[in-house]
Formats: structure tokens, sequence, C-alpha cells
């Protein structure tokens, strides 16, 4: 019975007239179409673009070099230096990301107790030469600065998922 029915519909182009039939619903559809650079798309709060260190009110790093950061990267792209400071308390000397190993997992935002490393809503970003591409502590700290209302908006849409 199988073959009776499969042959009837190859002689009656059924499949085509299915898949033409589903065509022409979408032909005639509303387009969603972005004009990307002058429209940009709607981006999720939660999406782990650029990443970047935050400070505190006060001006002083977020940072409080636990390295917690450094041991969840499964790439292996952060690394960490970190020396006392006088007043007993430890603050990072070196902070490198290294945005060619970087999958952008989220980890080291999730593992960081402080929030001192967040990853932003930027996702236009190039790079001309390797150097580029290692992002120290002071390029970290000056996308922070740049983008903290935003940063500081999206971890506030995001406090009831953590």
């Amino acid at each position: 019975m199988k073959v009776l029915t499969d042959y009837i519909k190859s002689l009656f182009l059924l499949e085509l007239f299915k898949g033409l039939n589903l065509t022409g619903r979408y032909l005639f559809k509303k387009k969603f179409t972005v004009q990307y650079p002058e429209e940009k798309a709607p981006v999720s709060p939660r999406f782990r673009g650029l990443h970047a260190q935050r400070r505190y009110p006060n001006g002083e790093e977020r940072c409080i070099a636990c390295k917690l950061c450094e041991a969840t990267c499964p790439a292996l792209a952060i690394t960490i230096e970190a020396e006392p400071r006088e007043d007993g308390s430890r603050r990072t000397t070196r902070y490198d990301i290294d945005l060619f190993k970087c999958i952008y997992c989220g980890y080291c935002q999730e593992s960081c107790p402080v929030d001192a490393i967040v990853e932003t809503r930027v996702y236009e970003y190039s790079f001309e030469n390797r150097e580029d591409a290692i992002m120290t502590k002071e390029k970290l700290l000056a996308i922070g600065d740049k983008y903290e209302a935003q940063i500081a908006a999206d971890i506030e849409a995001q406090a009831k998922y953590r």
C-alpha cells in the first residue's frame, strides 16, 4: 500500500506543491530587514560581547585579584598578576584577556564575586594587528568607564536570574 501512495504522490507532484505553498505563505508577509550600519537590531541585556572592567563609585577598580575568572576560563584566555598594596589588600598589576582565545562563554563574569569583569553588549569591534586583540587592564577599564551606565542597567535587569 505504501508503494502505491508514494507513486501517487510523485505522479501528482504533491511534495512540490507543499513546498510552493510554504513559499507562497512567506512571500507576501511583511519582511524583517535591518539596514545594518544605519539601523541596529535589538540586543538582549544578557548578550555577551566585548569585555570590560568596572570601577566602584569612588573610582577604585573592583577587581580584588581573586583569580577566579582565570581559573574558570575554559580557553585559558585570561592572565592575571597581582601584588599586595600598602593597606594589605590585593589588586591586579596585570589583567590581560586574549580575545583570539576567548570563546565568550561568560564564565568569567559569572565567577566574579564583585562584578569586576563583565561582558558588554558591544559587538562591533575589529583589530588591525594581533596586539590590539590583547585586552589589557587599561583598555578594559576604559571600556568599562565608557559603558558603565549600560552595564549597570544590564546587571540590574539580570539580577533576578542570578
